[in-house]
């Protein structure tokens, strides 16, 4: 099982303040050195964290590969693509959102997505496309050319939370998970064997399968113990970890979860 270290959140907290510090280029060299394989970083339309001077530092210095999330946005594509990170995985966005709320439709967006694509295989890149874990959605993967799907893992960890937390749930995009503790536990096992159903049908088709959205050292194991799942991207669950343990103790922590 792969980690990819997702390091927004280092910039987040950048950009609280408008200065310098923390620097995500500085947690490069610490992911490494704490067992993880990968990379990862969403240089979004508003450049609300991650910036274009970022992105360029971390991809030149990084002796990990680079997963560059972004949206289909032609003006982010011909960005991203000039600066020739190992992978591209397409994900919704919108502006008001605070964090990616939802897997990318690949039917709707079927046309744009294939001209990326095709421009990705052309410039070396691996395509991989942010879903739910939907069978029709990793159909439509298959026949867009994504070497990889990440599956959203975020229905999963939210129904995670509210079973073994003291919030209540006040995402109105899951509403009808204001049920009874009985009726949460057979949604988590939905959740769940909805995951390893999706991820067994990408292998079948030879696509390789990360996943992420929501999880942290508690949820995880599940997660991590579908064989199909080759890779997990994490972010804020390690930076929220890293300001009482210190980043590389967080991320080793992490590679220790997934590795159990």
């Amino acid at each position: 099982m792969l980690l990819g270290v997702n390091i927004d959140h280092i910039a987040v907290l950048r950009e609280a303040r408008k200065i310098n510090d923390p620097d995500p280029l500085d947690a490069i060299s610490l992911v490494k050195r704490a067992g993880a394989d990968q990379i990862t970083i969403h240089l979004r339309e508003d450049r609300r964290h991650i910036n274009d001077m970022d992105a360029l530092r971390i991809i030149e210095n990084s002796q990990l590969p680079i997963n560059m999330e972004c949206a289909i946005d032609a003006e982010i594509i011909d960005t991203v693509i000039d600066m020739n990170p190992h992978r591209v995985t397409l994900v919704p966005e919108k502006r008001e959102e605070v964090t990616t709320e939802g897997g990318l439709n690949l039917i709707t967006n079927f046309k744009t997505i294939e001209k990326i694509s095709k421009r990705l295989k052309e410039a070396n890149i691996e395509l991989s496309v942010f879903i739910d874990p939907d069978m029709f959605q990793i159909k439509m993967a298959k026949s867009l050319g994504a070497q990889w799907i990440e599956l959203h893992t975020g229905l999963y960890a939210n129904i995670y939370a509210m079973l073994n937390t003291n919030l209540k749930n006040t995402n109105h995009s899951i509403k009808e998970l204001d049920l009874p503790r009985e009726a949460l536990h057979v949604k988590l096992q939905d959740a769940t064997k909805q995951l390893q159903s999706s991820a067994k049908l990408a292998d079948e088709l030879e696509i390789k399968v990360a996943a992420g959205h929501g999880l942290n050292y508690q949820n995880v194991r599940a997660v991590a113990n579908i064989p199909e799942i080759i890779e997990l991207n994490i972010g804020q669950s390690i930076i929220a970890r890293s300001i009482f343990t210190g980043f590389e103790s967080a991320v080793k922590e992490m590679v220790h979860e997934i590795s159990r």
